[in-house]
């Protein structure tokens, strides 16, 4: 971040009188919303800061971290009395106030674009720290970041900065996130295709090593054929032998070739006849087996696809969500999860999937499907009464690019899990539902 442009920007912002809200939307990503509209994001990543807004920005994760909570305790609804930089450096300050009931609540909001030591300060009023984004100790720089302790000042520049005028502020910001997204999605793009085709491609080696109806209905009644000839044979056959010389029922001789040794005549038949048994067991779930790895192919396409047209680094985040560390309940393989600012989103990745969802969803869960066309089912896990008409848009936006591939204006019907009336399997009837138009185009 220049210094020359934030100089710029302290103008910019002390236009505005109040916070209406912040909060982190990724790891190092804070959005703060001022007075009304406004809305600008602050990107504290180390070496490679920045201030942007953008109006596709789509948070996938609520933080509820110490740093989170005091965060919104002490800045949202707050006034804003003075923006400033610290002694001239690139140190953005918000001075602010809460008037409470008694007494009014002095905190000072610090956004530091100093390279390595990048961070995000919460400062009391004798500038104490009350918390970071990034907590430093004393052993790994002179200038403790801890809560508690009594925040020093930075070491002076040895440089003067250049000048690089600002023509327009509003579109200077769109400009930032513009270049800083294109240059962030052309390589995460190609980091997640791969990622998903090589899950493609694996499904693929097992679809096609499965083996056929006629090659399962012959090996089993040539297995089911050779167990019998031991059988009938039996006083032929020697333990231990690797190979077997038996007569068929017309009196021919015929040479069994074991792929292990066996102690008795019995048991060489009964191995027979399991592996005859799991063949025609194999047979009978064939169509099945295939069913269910298609339907996993055709929706790994749709990943792909809808992975190929994401316009924005938010995009990709939404749909590759953090995978959690701690232990969960594992989630069905034919369920996705998503999350948009907070809300559990899922997807039916097929049949079995849908069906699934729609037992599982509650009566206040937003439930989601393509009007008047086949579609996967979605699910917004929900107790409110009413969501934010931009959550059921992602929702919606997911719901029509797992659907379909074609690009177009598309229309999703929604309404409460408990309007939704299951008929077959996963065919629906419902009512009391709205509609929201999707443009992919």
């Amino acid at each position: 971040m220049k210094l020359s442009h934030l100089k710029q920007l302290v103008g910019y912002f002390s236009d505005f009188s109040k916070i209406s809200a912040i909060y982190r939307v990724y790891d190092t990503v804070i959005k703060i919303v001022f007075d009304r509209d406004d809305a600008i994001y602050f990107d504290m990543t180390r070496g490679n800061s920045a201030i942007y807004t953008s109006s596709e920005f789509v948070r996938t994760k609520v933080y509820n971290a110490p740093f989170d909570v005091v965060l919104a305790k002490r800045f949202n609804r707050c006034t804003i009395t003075n923006v400033s930089l610290v002694e001239g450096d690139k140190i953005l300050r918000f001075a602010t106030v809460i008037k409470g009931a008694y007494k009014e609540v002095k905190t000072y909001l610090q956004f530091e674009f100093t390279g390595k030591y990048t961070n995000v300060i919460i400062l009391g009023e004798e500038e104490t720290t009350l918390e970071a984004l990034r907590h430093v100790d004393i052993f790994s720089s002179y200038r403790e970041v801890q809560v508690g302790v009594k925040l020093l000042p930075l070491k002076q520049a040895p440089y003067k900065a250049k000048d690089y005028p600002i023509n327009d502020i509003k579109e200077f910001l769109f400009s930032v996130y513009k270049q800083r997204n294109e240059q962030k999605l052309t390589s995460l793009k190609k980091q997640k295709l791969l990622f998903l085709q090589k899950k493609f491609d694996r499904l693929q080696k097992i679809f096609n090593a499965l083996a056929s109806q006629e090659e399962l209905q012959d090996r089993a009644r040539e297995k089911e054929m050779q167990g019998n000839l031991v059988l009938a044979n039996i006083h032929l056959v020697k333990p231990y032998e690797k190979c077997l010389h038996v007569k068929d029922y017309n009196g021919d001789d015929i040479e069994i070739v074991l792929d292990e040794l066996f102690s008795s005549a019995p048991e060489i038949a009964r191995h027979f006849f399991k592996v005859s048994k799991k063949a025609k067991q194999k047979l009978q779930k064939l169509h099945i087996e295939r069913s269910s790895l298609e339907q996993k192919m055709e929706f790994l396409r749709h990943y792909m696809h809808t992975t190929q047209q994401a316009g924005s680094v938010a995009e990709i985040n939404l749909l590759f969500p953090e995978k959690k560390q701690k232990k969960k309940i594992k989630q069905d393989e034919s369920i996705e999860q998503f999350v948009i600012s907070g809300y559990k989103v899922m997807l039916g990745k097929s049949e079995r999937g849908n069906i699934l969802l729609l037992k599982k969803a509650r009566a206040k869960d937003i439930w989601l499907h393509l009007k008047d066309r086949p579609s996967a089912h979605v699910i917004i896990t929900t107790d409110r009464q009413s969501l934010p008409k931009d959550i059921i848009y992602e929702a919606a936006k997911l719901c029509v690019n797992f659907s379909v591939f074609e690009k177009g204006r598309y229309l999703v019907d929604y309404t409460n899990r408990r309007e939704v009336k299951v008929q077959e399997g996963a065919h629906v009837l419902y009512n009391k539902y709205q509609t929201i138009e999707v443009d992919t185009k």
